[in-house]
């Protein structure tokens, strides 16, 4: 059978090397990427990944990309719009990968001619027509009708029946004030914004609202191709919103996930299919040297009904359910608030929920916001939240108008001669700073103008284009990256063209010895001026840091704010003892498992008194689970980390790469489990029982020395029987070589703690 014109093969080392040259951007463009959870990803088999949200257009794929292929060793074949395949470079580029070009009915939208309204909403819901339209021209069954957008939202319905040129008949009616005032007329002027009440009839002597039209895509064939994915035990990459955006919440799943699941095993039923979450929890997605955490979620292994029901031609629900469930399981990685200020709400309340000041990983923070956001949620009218939130929202309007930041406010209890010398250093080392910054800022400077004008203007077209984005965000990372990447390089040879020409004409002023040839000199200009440029962003990257910093600071030794400053850290202390009293006395009842799996330790409660920890809800709290500490790494560092708070004082060194974070095996990363060996959870927690009758509660706090000796040596008696008995039962059955391929694994790092007498686990 012919190949889809559409379809591109994956060569796996074609996908390898340019997965290598793009992950060096994605090093230089965010200061941190951890993954979190990726020993769920399974190392064989079919895989549909679906990512969320889709905050970053084409520097979602990017990066998990390379957490995938670096954490697990696996390639994905990502469903990428037809019209982003269309774009010179980027659907060059993504041919190489082995993609599934997918065409949207969106993505090809008309103005349509004349204006629709909705002559009986209550009566014929589904009946639309039409003021000087021409439906059976521009319109056809199965296609879409768009309204415009209000609010960043543009409502869409499916086209059932065109029953001439000006009546149509809806799959579906149009749900939702917004939509069905701009279709009657019963809307505020200039807002589109729907008047209070029930619309049940159309304005007198409305027309009707503009519109657009869209085409229907037969999707068949990339069903078709997925399919063929699937069953060759691939993987598959799809962000099921629909498209990038900048919203705080998850837009509605398209259903196309589920089709390729169910049609997949309902093809092949012992395929063995997984459905992996991902969430992509971005802090300032757009802002160049922000932050990043990718979740992955427990595998959803579909139900055998679910693909009987899809089977038997009830598809409809069988999707549904299958779409709830997969976005139930995108919650549950990702942080997700219904607008921008709850969402900023929810960042101050963490803060102020770790009155301690220790830096937390990056990975907990993700999962402190997620709980908090759950808790506000479902307490969000209970009047001591309502309480909390006006303080909250008062300490930050303060924060703003003196121009500082919620960690800066501990300034104000430095006395002023640690103000005055702290004020000094930071001055002098700003200015060291300076030194190494300017030469690649002046050199790069028309890099970053460009990469801002062009990504200012992207940003508006694509909001323009859009019917779901709020400021068009999503695609400023994306364009950065493009700009950069295609104007540096140019700006490098200009660059070292002008120093070959002058080391020709006057060998620069006769600074360069005539010995040196000008073919070194290109070579030693192509070193030279990128050197330049990654020593300013890192020094830079540091001073901005420090420049950041020198407010607060000289605010302190101004007489008329230091006393603001003063009574703004006193309120900062208080608002902490009740965020923390409103957290400890409402997450109980919110969560069974709060105290044992706390991932914070209440400053203000008796720190020597034992907490007895309550039953956690499911096996995956319990420390036993989390992988051993590697070689090298402060065994304190993670036991506090996993007691919930960092009470060693260090925090986590910046992270350099993707998979820094794995070392610590209660957040991120678990290590891969050979084949041969079977991951066990009850073999797992064997080191409590096995060691010295005593079990460990899940996140229970190690707070002394004594407690983390305790608790190595109870590790350590349980690695060592268990390579007694493994290497007892090998002598038994006989199977001596591959019992030493074993313990070699077992000792260079795998997940089987098996090796011969421990050895490589001394750390523990």
């Amino acid at each position: 059978m012919a190949r889809r014109k559409d379809t591109f093969p994956m060569i796996n080392w074609v996908y390898d090397v340019w997965l290598w040259s793009f992950s060096v951007l994605v090093d230089l463009f965010f200061r941190e990427v951890h993954p979190r959870g990726s020993w769920k990803i399974p190392r064989r088999g079919p895989i549909i990944f679906v990512a969320a949200p889709h905050a970053n257009q084409f520097v979602d794929p990017l990066i998990l990309m390379r957490v995938i292929k670096t954490e697990a060793q696996r390639r994905i074949a990502w469903l990428i719009a037809e019209k982003s395949m269309k774009r010179k470079f980027i659907g060059g580029a993504a041919r190489l990968l082995g993609p599934v070009s997918v065409g949207r009915a969106l993505d090809s939208t008309k103005p349509g001619a004349g204006k629709i309204y909705l002559p009986d909403p209550s009566g014929s819901p589904l009946l639309l027509r039409g003021n000087g339209t021409n439906f059976e021209r521009q319109a056809e069954v199965g296609g879409l009708l768009v309204l415009p957008t209000v609010n960043g939202l543009a409502a869409n319905a499916e086209i059932a029946e065109i029953h001439g040129p000006e009546e149509i008949r809806l799959k579906k009616e149009f749900k939702g004030d917004v939509a069905l005032g701009q279709l009657t007329g019963q809307t505020d002027e200039g807002n589109g914004e729907p008047k209070g009440g029930t619309v049940r009839r159309v304005r007198d002597g409305y027309e009707g609202t503009s519109y657009k039209t869209a085409p229907k895509v037969d999707q068949t064939e990339v069903y078709n191709a997925v399919f063929e994915r699937l069953s060759a035990g691939g993987c598959i990459g799809i962000f099921p919103e629909g498209g990038s955006h900048d919203r705080t919440e998850l837009l509605p799943l398209k259903a196309g996930v589920a089709i390729m699941a169910l049609g997949s095993l309902a093809a092949n039923p012992e395929s063995d299919l997984k459905i992996i979450p991902c969430g992509m929890n971005y802090f300032h997605a757009h802002k160049f040297r922000s932050r990043a955490v990718v979740e992955f979620g427990s595998p959803i292994e579909v139900p055998r009904e679910l693909v009987n029901l899809y089977k038997s031609g009830d598809r409809r629900e069988a999707t549904r359910q299958l779409l709830e469930t997969i976005y139930q399981a995108l919650v549950a990685v990702t942080v997700t608030s219904p607008d921008y200020d709850t969402l900023m709400l929810i960042q101050a309340a963490r803060r102020l929920y770790n009155p301690t000041g220790k830096k937390l990983p990056l990975p907990m923070v993700v999962e402190l916001n997620r709980r908090l956001v759950k808790g506000y949620t479902h307490y969000k009218d209970d009047s001591r939240i309502l309480n909390l939130k006006k303080s909250v929202n008062e300490y930050n309007k303060q924060l703003w108008l003196l121009g500082v930041r919620d960690h800066q406010v501990e300034y104000a209890k430095f006395s002023i001669p640690k103000v005055i010398f702290t004020l000094i250093y930071r001055l002098g080392k700003l200015s060291v700073m300076a030194i190494g910054t300017l030469p690649g800022l002046v050199l790069f400077a028309p890099v970053f103008i460009a990469t801002k004008i062009i990504s200012i203007k992207k940003s508006r077209e694509a909001l323009a284009a859009s019917t779901v984005k709020l400021e068009g965000r999503d695609v400023i990372a994306t364009w950065k990256l493009l700009v950069a990447m295609g104007f540096a390089p140019l700006l490098y040879v200009f660059y070292t063209g002008l120093l070959t020409y002058w080391t020709y004409q006057t060998r620069v002023q006769g600074y360069m010895p005539t010995w040196v040839p000008l073919w070194l000199v290109i070579i030693s200009g192509f070193i030279f001026f990128p050197a330049i440029t990654f020593a300013a962003l890192r020094f830079g990257e540091t001073s901005m840091d420090i420049l950041k910093s020198l407010r607060p600071l000289v605010l302190s030794l101004n007489p008329t704010s230091a006393n603001t400053l003063v009574k703004l850290r006193q309120k900062r202390a208080q608002l902490s003892a009740e965020v923390t009293e409103v957290i400890n006395t409402l997450g109980p009842e919110m969560f069974p498992d709060f105290d044992s799996a706390r991932i914070i330790a209440d400053p203000f409660s008796d720190q020597n008194q034992p907490r007895t920890p309550r039953t956690p809800r499911t096996p995956s709290h319990n420390i036993p689970r989390s992988r051993t500490p590697t070689a090298g790494r402060d065994t304190t560092t993670d036991a506090s980390v996993g007691g919930g708070s960092n009470t060693s004082g260090q925090n986590l060194p910046r992270n350099e790469s993707f998979h820094d974070l794995g070392n610590i095996g209660l957040f991120a990363s678990r290590p891969q489990t050979p084949h041969s060996h079977p991951r066990s959870r009850s073999g797992s927690m064997g080191g409590g029982g096995g060691a010295s009758g005593g079990g460990l509660h899940g996140l229970s706090t190690i707070t002394s020395k004594e407690g983390l000796e305790e608790v190595s040596l109870r590790i350590r008696g349980a690695m060592k029987e268990r390579g007694k008995r493994r290497r007892k039962s090998e002598e038994i059955s006989g199977f001596d070589g591959m019992g030493m391929t074993m313990g070699g694994e077992g000792v260079s790092g795998s997940a089987t703690p098996g090796s011969e007498g421990g050895e490589g686990r001394k750390d523990v």
